[in-house]
């Protein structure tokens, strides 16, 4: 290391700015000297993205080696700008982007292919949950915030099903921390535009475990009828495309960002994303996620 920060500095002291190029090195090489230098003030390898922003300031999103709390490493993506309002330093537990051919769906999960779309939803025809877990690797967090994009298949009902967070409580996609389940936020997913606790003249309401933690969208065009399709035109809980009657439901702080803090109280709770439905031909598959932590 010592051998390779020497060079650095020869290459820093002895290079010329004579291009953008050699200006961007320079900077690099600047950070890294500084991180060098600071190594004393904290382990080797960081434990978290946050103590890379407390250390480093300006540096940039990317991926870095974090230590694990089991004393191994693992590659990490950082988010150091602002997310939800908060300053950077965000470590991301939670990743898929299903318009990238090259990746799958979680195990388990069953993958949904129409128009162009690609997305991961229940295997089962009934009443049921898919789940994917994500570890925190010891991370300790006080904030979540994260994004999720998915699409209506057939006739999802919202907020049927069962008043339990550990079932099938919403059509749609819950987000919970730990063991026992705390719930962190909802997507439901609405056969019909009318019909979703947050439109207009809607006489439906949410889980009182759900609070004010969720959002509600359909994408159906229709307000009278629907078909066991999967609705690709209108991305659910992107806070795009509510007409008539949900119009509101778009109009919410954040969208389509969640976002939970916690305060003073810090965990290291996995997080845990399932896609439920009660009954058959009612889906409410996941195209993208992305889900970060932070204290």
């Amino acid at each position: 290391m010592d051998s390779i920060i020497s060079s650095l500095s020869h290459i820093k002291e002895t290079a010329t700015s004579n291009a953008g190029a050699i200006n961007d090195i320079l900077l690099l090489v600047e950070d890294l000297i500084m991180l060098h230098n600071d190594s004393s003030s904290f382990s080797p390898i960081p434990t978290s993205c946050q103590e890379i922003k407390n250390k480093q300031p300006n540096s940039p999103s990317g991926v870095y080696l974090l230590k694990t709390a089991t004393n191994g490493t693992q590659s990490v993506y950082c988010n150091m700008g602002t997310l939800c309002g908060s300053g950077g330093g965000w470590t991301r537990l939670a990743y898929l982007d299903m318009s990238d051919a090259t990746q799958n769906c979680p195990s388990g999960f069953r993958l949904y292919q129409s128009g162009g779309v690609r997305a991961c939803g229940k295997t089962n025809s009934g009443a049921g949950c898919v789940s994917v877990q994500f570890p925190s690797n010891g991370i300790s967090y006080s904030q979540i915030c994260g994004r999720v994009t998915g699409y209506q298949y057939g006739h999802p009902d919202s907020i049927d099903g069962v008043d339990d967070i550990n079932s099938y409580y919403v059509d749609g996609v819950s987000i919970t921390r730990g063991s026992p389940r705390q719930h962190v936020w909802s997507f439901l997913a609405e056969r019909y535009q009318t019909d979703c606790p947050c439109a207009s003249g809607s006489s439906k309401s949410v889980r009182s475990f759900m609070g004010t933690n969720w959002f509600c969208e359909s994408g159906n065009p229709s307000t009278s009828s629907y078909s066991n399709i999967l609705y690709t035109s209108d991305p659910l809980w992107d806070g795009q495309g509510c007409g008539g009657a949900e119009g509101s439901c778009c109009n919410v702080p954040g969208i389509p960002w969640f976002h939970r803090d916690y305060g003073s109280t810090t965990t290291t709770d996995y997080i845990e994303l399932r896609v439920c439905a009660d009954g058959s031909f009612e889906d409410s598959p996941v195209s993208y996620y992305e889900i970060y932590v932070k204290q």
